[in-house]
Parts: C-alpha cells; sequence; structure tokens
C-alpha cells in the first residue's frame, strides 16, 4: 500500500464477485505549498501482560443479563464509543508535476481504531493495514477528545489489518479512566437481516454513527489505492454508510459486540451506475488471530535483510484464483530450493505450497518474509506445507533452522556453477 491515496477518495476501480467503484473508508488531505487539497458490556481495561499470549476478550455466551440482551442504537453507541478513536496520519507522496517531474507532497490522513488490548507500557488499537501503511507520523484521539502519538506494532497487508499503539505514559490518568477494551462477539452468528451499528471517524469529522443490516456474506472485492491492488475477501456487506474516514472502524451487534472492522464502500458499478447502500467490513472471527499475531509481535526485535534467517527457496504466490483454477491450495509455492539450505535440510520439496509458519497462515511471499523478519540464523521454525500426491495434496510439517543470508548466497551461487 503506498502513496497517492486521495485518488481513492475519487474513484477506485474494482472487479470480482461485484464489480465497479470501491472506496476505501479512508479520508486523507493532500496539504501541498500553493493549495489544500481536499457479551456484555465492553470491560474497563485491563492488564493482559501476566498471559503468556495477547488475546481478544470474547463476549460471554453464557450469561444472561441485561447488559448482554438486545439494545438500542443509543445504547449500542453510548458503551462502545469509549472502545474508539480517530487516527490521523500525515504521509509524504510523491506525484508528477506539471512539468513532468515529479513533486513531493505531505498528506494528511483520517482513519479510525478500535482499542482490542493493553499490556505493561501500550494500549493496542486495531485499524485497516491501508489506514497506517505508509505514515510516517501517527496520532490518536481519544473519548474525550485528548490525543496522543501512536506508533504501528505490526501490519498485515493481505487481510488489510493492522495493531498500532500508544504508550500508557502518553495518556492522562483521567483520559484512561474513561476508556474501555472493545469486547469481541462472533461474526458467524450473524443471520442475513440483522441489525448492526457502525461507528466511524467519517471524513476525519469525529466519530459517527450509522445503522443498518447484514445485507450479504462472504463478499470479495479487488481495492486499489492506484498503485497496489489486492484482494479482500469473506467480507460483512451491510447497508450501514462505510464513508471515508471509516476505515478501521468497529462493526457492532446489537449486543455490542465487536463483529467487523470496517473497510471500504462500494459507490459504482462497472457501467457507471450509482451505488447506495453497499459497505463491507472484516469479520471478527477472520481478523482476530491475525490481530492477535500482530499484538504479540509487539516488543519482538526485527532484523534486517542482512541478519535475518532464510530458508533457501524462491517463490510464487497461489492467489485464490489461481488455486481455484489450478486445483491446488491457496499460499506460496516453492519454485526452486537451495541445495544443501535449511529448507531442503529439513525435507521441503520444489513443488509444495507453503501455508503456514509456526502456525500462522502464509498467504503471499510478502507475509512469509514479514514473518521472518523476527527471526534470526539458527533458530527453527515449523513450516507447513501442502505436497502433491498422486493429484492429491495432503499437509506436512518440518522443522527448519534457518540459515543466514551469506550462506544461502553462497550456497545458490555453488549451485549454479554445477
Amino acid at each position: 500500500m503506498r502513496k497517492i491515496w486521495k485518488r481513492v477518495l475519487t474513484m477506485a476501480v474494482a472487479t470480482g464477485l461485484l464489480s465497479g467503484s470501491v472506496v476505501y473508508g479512508l479520508n486523507h488531505t493532500a496539504v501541498r505549498a500553493e493549495a489544500s487539497v481536499p457479551v456484555t458490556m465492553a470491560s474497563l481495561l485491563t492488564e493482559q501482560s501476566e498471559a503468556p499470549k495477547a488475546t481478544l476478550t470474547k463476549a460471554d455466551t453464557t450469561l444472561e443479563s441485561v447488559s448482554s440482551s438486545e439494545q438500542t442504537v443509543a445504547d449500542v453507541t453510548k458503551n462502545a464509543m469509549p472502545s474508539m478513536v480517530t487516527i490521523s496520519t500525515m504521509s509524504v507522496v510523491e506525484m508528477m508535476s506539471f512539468f513532468g517531474g515529479t513533486q513531493k507532497y505531505q498528506e494528511e490522513g483520517a482513519g479510525t481504531g478500535v482499542i482490542i488490548s493493553q499490556n505493561d507500557t501500550d494500549l493496542l488499537i486495531a485499524t485497516n493495514n491501508h489506514v497506517v501503511s505508509d505514515a510516517q507520523q501517527l496520532s490518536v484521539g481519544f473519548i474525550d477528545e485528548t490525543a496522543a502519538e501512536a506508533s504501528i506494532v505490526g501490519t498485515d497487508p493481505d487481510t488489510d489489518l493492522a495493531v498500532i499503539s500508544v504508550k500508557l505514559e502518553d495518556i492522562p490518568d483521567e483520559t484512561m479512566a474513561q476508556l474501555k477494551v472493545a469486547t469481541i462477539g462472533d461474526s458467524d452468528a450473524l443471520v442475513l437481516g440483522e441489525q448492526i451499528v457502525a461507528i466511524g471517524n467519517a471524513l476525519g469529522y469525529g466519530q459517527s454513527v450509522t445503522s443498518g443490516y447484514v445485507s450479504a456474506f462472504n463478499r470479495e472485492l479487488n481495492l486499489s489505492d492506484g498503485m497496489n491492488t489486492f484482494t479482500s475477501s469473506d467480507l460483512i456487506q451491510v447497508d450501514a454508510a462505510i464513508n471515508s474516514g471509516n476505515s478501521g472502524g468497529a462493526l457492532l451487534n446489537m449486543r455490542g459486540e465487536l463483529v467487523g472492522i470496517n473497510e471500504a464502500k462500494s459507490s459504482m458499478t462497472s457501467d457507471g451506475a450509482t451505488v447506495d447502500n453497499m459497505g463491507y467490513a472484516i469479520p471478527i472471527n477472520k481478523a482476530a488471530s491475525i490481530l492477535e499475531d500482530l499484538m504479540n509481535d509487539a516488543g519482538r526485535e526485527e532484523y534486517d535483510d542482512e541478519d535475518r534467517g532464510y530458508l533457501g527457496i524462491t517463490c510464487a504466490n497461489v492467489s485464490k484464483e489461481d488455486a481455484e483454477f489450478y486445483n491446488m491450495p491457496e499460499g506460496v509455492l516453492i519454485r526452486d530450493i537451495t541445495e544443501g539450505g535449511p529448507a531442503e535440510e529439513a525435507g521441503l520439496k520444489k513443488g509444495d505450497v507453503l501455508v503456514s509458519m509456526d502456525e500462522k497462515s502464509i498467504k503471499t511471499y510478502d507475509r512469509l518474509t514479514d514473518r521472518l523478519r523476527y527471526y534470526q540464523p539458527d533458530d527453527t521454525v515449523e513450516i507447513t506445507v501442502m505436497r502433491a500426491h498422486e493429484g492429491e495434496y495432503t499437509e506436512k510439517t518440518f522443522t527448519v533452522t534457518l540459515g543466514s543470508k551469506d550462506v544461502i548466497e553462497e550456497l545458490t551461487a555453488n549451485q549454479g556453477d554445477n
């Protein structure tokens, strides 16, 4: 996700199960020298640092109480607002100038986030990757209109999810007393026609509320930022407004439980017809494990390309469309393998489709390299692949001891000389 996000606000062509113009719920203002272009109720914050891993607080479906019963839109809104934050970003974009060269401009952006956890030092907030992906500066606004600087904990471009954090020491005590962690609902329990509430920082004006109904499930959209395109799948379609600035906001059921992360809206069909009341959200059941992975990366050391661990493979992405067309698993196809390298030594083979590493789903090469940045040479990882045998794919798991970049390069060079 890079660069000229304001193009998204005018038109981003989308194809797939639904064709037409798809607009992210993200609001940007480019700043130029000459002009400005435009379950239960969520609980109080609790420390989770004693647990070995951060987890999202799930709704207790065994409780039968007034707080877990259906509420009005006003009730849901009142209870959810302490879990919501506004997100302001500052990015630098490069654009073609009138005279044919390029110029760099500052670009302001606005999105939304949902408070999902807290550890000893940080408040953790879920949002969309496209809200924060290229931000040089991040700030978060709370329910009492105080603001604090934020930083990116981790992003997953494949699912358009991200976690950002705010240092607890930067949040006034009186503000902390008003904040809540969102309680996670069950998006699989949603039914067609069920009422929902969407909250987000529409147009960057501050939190606003829309309400509607679940229109459809399992929607798929190809989304573009003007530079890159990716597919967002298994989305919830709603008729509540998801406008610019709503990205990363909360989709809530009528018990006030978080059931989705708002992402985009459709505004035009492929033939130019206007589209109304078609918004999309990432189901929380899909997002939860990814957000937990991102939260648990907080504080882990990241290594640069020279110091991180390597598998010794060359890869190609197997997209959902490729998987369906070629009748093979979605993931990362091992196209070649370094002789004597870590992957070969562990038993991986050319033609295997890598689907997870250390129990974290891997669907693209970018996701694989993103995960490997937390490992050094000689670290061990569990790699799960799907291997073809007589026309069928079976799952196999291998323990791989990672190698260093210079060793992999030496082995590759020797392989080429043979």
